[in-house]
């Protein structure tokens, strides 16, 4: 039975384009797979806070010398890790907001970015993603057009989240674009084009 996370990161709510499109990845997921479960996760609702000097230092002590504050600082992390790790399929949500992703997705990269857990580096220092199996759909919207032309050299999201996760482990992934959303003449049909583009393999 697979399970699949669903993290949203958009600030608008039932408006929200990328989450609409993740949505409907979803659905298709379901579809291929009927006994699937979904967990959703929204990361603007949940207010996962940005990472504090505190929390930063906690993730780098060793289990056994934890003391109860520290165990109590990094207990959200622990649970998004767990989340993350007991997942076989991920959607991710991602709107384009001022080229990258919002500061929420930012947040929940920095909490699942755990160094002898979700990444380690072998004896010559290359760097080994732990989180491995995952077969992970991005559901990116963005008011312009960012996969081609002249706006391609301002997506900081795409490239982003395939960078990062990829280092984390997870290589297999997809993108699906809701792109030109504010454009004339392209806005009109935008959102239909991209729920046509999805395919699920």
């Amino acid at each position: 039975m697979k399970k699949i996370l669903h993290l949203k990161s958009s600030l608008m709510g039932d408006a929200s384009y990328s989450i609409k499109l993740g949505n409907t990845i979803v659905e298709k997921i379901q579809k291929k797979y009927p006994n699937a479960t979904v967990e959703e996760l929204d990361l603007v609702a949940t207010e996962i806070p940005h990472l504090t000097p505190a929390v930063l230092r906690t993730l780098f002590i060793p289990k056994e010398q934890l003391t109860e504050e520290d165990k109590k600082s990094i207990s959200l992390s622990n649970e998004l890790v767990k989340q993350l790790l007991n997942a076989d399929i991920i959607v991710i949500g991602a709107p384009l907001i001022n080229f990258t992703i919002h500061s929420s997705l930012k947040s929940w990269i920095d909490h699942i970015t755990r160094a002898g857990i979700t990444f380690g580096y072998d004896q010559e220092g290359r760097p080994i993603g732990m989180v491995t199996g995952k077969k992970v759909y991005v559901a990116m919207a963005s008011g312009g057009i960012y996969s081609e032309g002249s706006g391609k050299a301002n997506d900081f999201v795409a490239p982003y989240l395939q960078a990062f996760l990829g280092f984390l482990g997870m290589t297999d992934l997809t993108i699906f674009r809701a792109e030109g959303l504010k454009v004339p003449g392209i806005k009109e049909t935008a959102m239909q084009k991209a729920i046509e583009s999805i395919s699920i393999d």
